[in-house]
């Protein structure tokens, strides 16, 4: 084989799979606590045909090598965790985390999973749970049957207004969780990470302190995909499809004169 043709077969699926994670951002563009993507690239082996620096003669040396490519692939994908815009819904179960941290949630095996989506509802037992699965906010947090008012403060304290008391009625403390290396934790669907050995253990703390950020209740934190920047690169990765179906049909139409002639 013509070692242009799997040089640019290597293109050919680098460019595919930067489409489908450019694909994902943007299906992912109105998720909630959604991070963003990007292909991270790197140059195959190198067919080392002449050493930089090896003897040309008795007396000189080769000034610069041959060295042939074999093309590209992807290695890793790399989650962008920059802050998203806020969206003010008045939803008193609504919360955002303004710097960094991440809501805790315990899953059916007893794991606990972290998440930025702060869409949250209440299960049949008055208990703050996740609206898609149900999983629960952790710590666990039951909200009376006779509460009027739900307040959440900046700090994570949770308190209710409940009928025939005077004072609001503290139900427990949200804390959230930060990571040494966030970009090494696992997307597992349903806006869930969790935690691997490259992200580091977790760091819980309060709201506001050690560097952990706050919560302001009544607002979501938006996806932070801009689309008119990843329609900028999903031109760019098909025009690299181009180019290298390109090169794959110049190389056939060359190898075509050699057969005819020959």
């Amino acid at each position: 084989m013509h070692p242009a043709l799997w040089i640019s077969k290597t293109g050919l699926d680098a460019a595919q799979t930067d489409v489908a994670v450019i694909s994902n951002n943007l299906a992912n563009a109105s998720t909630v606590g959604f991070k963003k993507d990007r292909a991270i690239f790197e140059d195959l082996l190198y067919q080392n045909i002449n050493q930089p620096g090896g003897r040309s003669s008795a007396d000189t040396e080769l000034p610069s090598g041959l060295m042939l490519g074999a093309g590209s692939k992807v290695v890793a994908t790399q989650k962008a965790h920059t802050q998203g815009n806020m969206l003010t819904t008045e939803n008193s179960l609504d919360m955002m985390v303004q710097g960094k941290g991440f809501f805790e949630i315990l899953q059916p095996d007893g794991s606990t999973a972290y998440t930025r989506n702060g869409q949250f509802t209440l299960n049949d037992q008055g208990q703050i749970v996740t609206p898609g699965a149900g999983f629960l906010l952790q710590p666990a947090i039951t909200v009376p049957e006779d509460a009027q008012q739900l307040t959440i403060s900046q700090d994570g304290e949770v308190s209710a207004s409940v009928r025939g008391q005077a004072d609001p009625q503290v139900l427990g403390q949200i804390s959230l969780s930060d990571f040494i290396n966030p970009t090494g934790l696992q997307p597992t669907g349903q806006n869930l990470y969790v935690e691997t050995a490259v992200s580091g253990a977790p760091i819980q703390g309060v709201p506001g302190l050690e560097g952990i950020g706050t919560i302001l209740q009544g607002a979501l934190e938006t996806s932070n995909v801009n689309v008119t920047e990843e329609l900028v690169n999903l031109i760019e990765s098909q025009r690299l499809y181009e180019m290298n179906s390109k090169v794959i049909s110049a190389v056939d139409s060359m190898l075509g004169q050699v057969i005819q002639q020959l």
